[in-house]
């Protein structure tokens, strides 16, 4: 087999969804200011046939753990402090019989206002997005999962047209590419997709060449997403409410835009700015969050040429969906309501991508972040 024909074997795989019956932990990050009940980071469990989740129960005690991401192992999780001044990252370790976290250590995020992190593929960096200081790092992982001292760190610098948004820069999320040599940061402040070389051995970020993809001005993107082929990826703009399509040069990690799409229903006239995208685990779908229409967007991917075409727009009970999260088979997504302190669950439709109210919900403070703990990972516990 060539190795073309490897790769392309190899994605084809990647975007087919897991099958699996067992019952799917899932980990909730929170804001835990005190106008709500919210403690810290939750986990529940999601039924795989129904789509019902346990009642939630506090995994650890953590102030603002705004956003979490759980190590490729299954053995850790990482979680941002949104807790104003300088930032920092916690690790704990998941005990995988009664869903708690132990405390293992924390360290500083390198700037102000972390708001997003990542790990390469590898498992060896933790990679953060410091939304206050428009600035991003780089974080060794060590084999027992705790944090070591910052490795890497770029510091972002401009403005944009937005003068309450965008005087200077506000990395807003990080995303590594499949290969694990670059590392993509949306900044919201000066209308960039930063591109930069990832040494994943040296826990190193640099520039790279090309060093940045634009969007149009005061589009202000926040989070990106990679389709499961390799050949495009998304980012969704906060403040201009659309979803810009690129097509992705893996040797050069060049982002060339390709489509930019409204996340917003014809005639709608409201505030509106919009959080997380996600594509669906077939790479057939892909799905935004709308604050303010309060709705979750959802397109069809042409699998050929990138490009989406809008399905529907999903509002049942959907209240501020800051985040969201696909599990990973596929089946079900979970809106977590910043603003009903609720997190709701809707069936998928495999066909069309639209979602489907399951009526099954919980109850949690403030909810700002899904994250699932997949089977199979961390078994000889």
């Amino acid at each position: 087999m060539s190795m073309k024909a490897f790769i392309t074997a190899v994605f084809s795989f990647a975007a087919l969804p897991t099958v699996w019956a067992e019952p799917l932990p899932v980990y909730f990050g929170t804001y835990t200011r005190s106008e709500n009940s919210s403690k810290g980071i939750y986990r529940s469990v999601l039924d795989l046939e129904t789509g019902k989740l346990s009642e939630p129960v506090l995994a650890a005690e953590a102030r603002n753990p705004s956003f979490l991401e759980i190590h490729p192992n299954g053995k850790f999780l990482y979680a941002v402090s949104e807790a104003g001044g300088a930032g920092s990252v916690s690790a704990y370790a998941i005990d995988r019989r009664a869903g708690t976290l132990r405390f293992l250590n924390q360290q500083p995020s390198g700037g102000a206002g972390p708001c997003h992190v990542s790990i390469d593929h590898a498992g060896r960096n933790l990679l953060v997005a410091n939304y206050g200081s428009g600035s991003a790092s780089v974080i060794p992982i060590k084999t027992d999962g705790r944090l070591g001292e910052p490795t890497g760190f770029v510091q972002h610098a401009g403005s944009s047209v937005n003068p309450r948004r965008q005087k200077g820069p506000h990395a807003h999320s990080i995303n590594v590419s499949a290969d694990d040599r670059f590392a993509f940061v949306a900044d919201l402040g000066i209308d960039k997709i930063m591109i930069y070389r990832l040494d994943i051995e040296k826990g190193t970020i640099v520039a790279n060449s090309p060093g940045f993809a634009k969007v149009k001005p005061g589009a202000g993107p926040r989070h990106f997403a990679f389709g499961p082929n390799g050949k495009y990826a998304y980012v969704i703009n906060e403040l201009d409410c659309t979803v810009t399509a690129f097509a992705y040069e893996s040797a050069s990690g060049a982002l060339t835009e390709i489509q930019t799409v409204t996340t917003l229903p014809n005639g709608f006239e409201g505030s509106n700015s919009c959080a997380e995208v996600r594509v669906h685990p077939s790479g057939k779908f892909l799905y935004g969050s709308n604050r303010g229409h309060d709705s979750i967007v959802v397109y069809r991917i042409d699998l050929a040429k990138g490009t989406l075409t809008f399905v529907e727009h999903e509002r049942a009970d959907i209240k501020t969906p800051r985040n969201f999260n696909i599990d990973p088979t596929g089946k079900f997504c979970l809106v977590a309501n910043q603003g009903k302190d609720s997190v709701v669950v809707f069936r998928i439709d495999q066909a069309t991508g639209a979602l489907e109210p399951t009526g099954h919900k919980i109850s949690i403070g403030r909810p700002v972040c899904v994250r699932f703990l997949r089977p199979g990972r961390n078994v000889s516990e």
